[in-house]
């Protein structure tokens, strides 16, 4: 039995393109908020309208499969975590574009990209996602912040680096509440998404090498040399 009724296969298929393009307008429009500070009180009140437009059809999204999935609101999130987690976090939203683009791809059939690419492709997408939308929320909040070391977004960019690598250098550190748990967030997607590419190159490896000794002949066998 399929996890998802028809009805809600045939709204989420119908809403993929739209919801992808609302998640880039959101983060564009955090994006001008929180960088261009210099703007008027006009254009900043546009992306503050466009940014809850956005989260408002992100909200109307989610009410609406849970609607036509037939499940209770607790066994639809627990059966669907990630789509309640960007529904709270929506900086996370373009992350679902990664999901968007592999569900294209197996309705056209063509795989492309073998596993272990497709993984690191994905990973390197989520890490480029990711660190974009950390650097902007720590920048956001730690601007201005007394005895903040992020003092621009250059700061916060290679603070999230720095994070996402674990390498953790100390030269600048988040101190407000928010920046250190966005830090506690990047920790943890760090670890995990450079165990998924550390992880798939090195079974990719073993499998050339696995297929370079199925073709070398047995040393005994007449064409050995």
């Amino acid at each position: 039995m399929s996890e998802r009724a028809p009805s809600q296969e045939r709204w989420e298929a119908r809403m993929e393109t739209p919801l992808a393009v609302a998640s880039l307008v959101y983060l564009g429009g955090y994006t001008v908020r929180v960088l261009a500070r210099d703007l008027s009180s006009g254009p900043r009140d546009l992306c503050l309208a466009v940014i809850c437009a956005t989260w408002a059809l992100f909200a109307v999204d989610y009410a609406v499969r849970l609607r036509l999935s037939g499940l209770g609101p607790l066994r639809f999130v627990r059966r669907h975590p990630l789509d309640t987690v960007v529904l709270v976090l929506p900086l996370l939203r373009p992350l679902r574009m990664i999901t968007v683009y592999d569900r294209g791809r197996r309705r056209r059939d063509r795989a492309r990209l073998s596993l272990y690419a497709r993984v690191m492709a994905y990973a390197g997408l989520s890490v480029a996602l990711l660190g974009f939308a950390g650097a902007l929320t720590v920048y956001h909040h730690e601007y201005g912040a007394p005895g903040a070391s992020i003092r621009t977004f250059g700061d916060a960019v290679w603070w999230t680096c720095a994070t996402l690598a674990t390498v953790g250098y100390g030269d600048v550190a988040p101190v407000t509440p928010v920046g250190r748990v966005v830090a506690v967030g990047l920790m943890g997607c760090g670890l995990a998404l450079l165990g998924a590419v550390t992880g798939s190159f090195s079974s990719w490896l073993i499998q050339r090498f696995d297929r370079g000794d199925e073709r070398r002949p047995p040393r005994d066998s007449p064409g050995a040399s």
